[in-house]
């Protein structure tokens, strides 16, 4: 795609933001007519195509590298469709927009995934039809997912904040604490790896780490008995009770 190219769907898509009026029901439609709705259309089409493709894709693998070189075509329209609304304070209904946060989960591009869900968080969007969740559960649960996988494809710090962003939202309980168990195994690795001698190394050394894992570890169970983690509180409470306090600051 071109430069020019991307800087008109960077302002178009901005345009669109200035141009909604939620409505009682929701958020406004997109426009109908004119060169927004044009250049809408005509990516929405691309998209279809695009999700046709992914829908003749079996392998996972596979279907990540395909939506890798596809999301280029989408990116310049949703970053203008982001700004454009933080300037306005509104936003339309938008199926890119929707699509792009799987689609930005799925490559575990974290700090686009965060400020689409953020977006559609704040303007109370939905997630395409074949989604009946509320975003903020999707969004928590695939998240969880990323840091529950036995290589996790997120970061702690990553993780709590996906977990303050959905925190005010209603969920199962399920899901909640599959997030919560996320951030504790999190937290876990971070103390496994604790290097005292590290410029970054966080106050409170590993025990702070090991505290924080099991404040989750037991959130997670309170939502959800059978969510796999009495083990995990039991291996954790020996590691913290075993873990040195943190040293003392010498006087001076």
């Amino acid at each position: 795609m071109s430069l020019a190219r991307r800087h008109r769907e960077t302002i178009l898509a901005a345009q669109a933001a200035g141009a909604a009026a939620a409505t009682a029901a929701g958020p406004a439609p997109m426009p109908a007519d004119g060169p927004v709705a044009t250049e809408y259309q005509t990516l929405l089409a691309g998209l279809g195509v695009h999700l046709a493709q992914l829908r003749e894709i079996q392998a996972t693998e596979r279907k990540i590298e395909a939506k890798r070189e596809m999301v280029g075509s989408y990116r310049a329209w949703v970053d203008g469709a982001l700004a454009g609304a933080a300037e306005a304070g509104q936003a339309p209904q938008d199926e890119i927009v929707a699509n792009m946060l799987i689609w930005a989960i799925d490559l575990a591009d974290w700090p686009w995934a965060f400020a689409i869900a953020e977006h559609m968080l704040r303007f109370g969007l939905r997630l395409p039809e074949r989604f009946t969740r509320h975003p903020a559960v999707a969004i928590a649960e695939q998240v969880a997912e990323a840091g529950l996988a036995k290589v996790p494809a997120i970061d702690l710090e990553t993780l709590l904040r996906f977990e303050r962003l959905t925190g005010p939202h209603d969920m199962f309980d399920q899901v909640r604490a599959k997030l919560h168990k996320a951030i504790a195994l999190a937290f876990t690795r971070a103390a496994a790896a604790f290097d005292p001698g590290a410029d970054s190394a966080v106050a409170g050394g590993k025990r702070a780490l090991l505290s924080n894992a099991l404040e989750h570890f037991e959130r997670a169970l309170a939502l959800d008995a059978g969510s796999g983690v009495k083990k995990l509180i039991e291996q954790t409470t020996r590691e913290l009770a075993n873990a040195a306090p943190p040293a003392a600051n010498p006087e001076n």
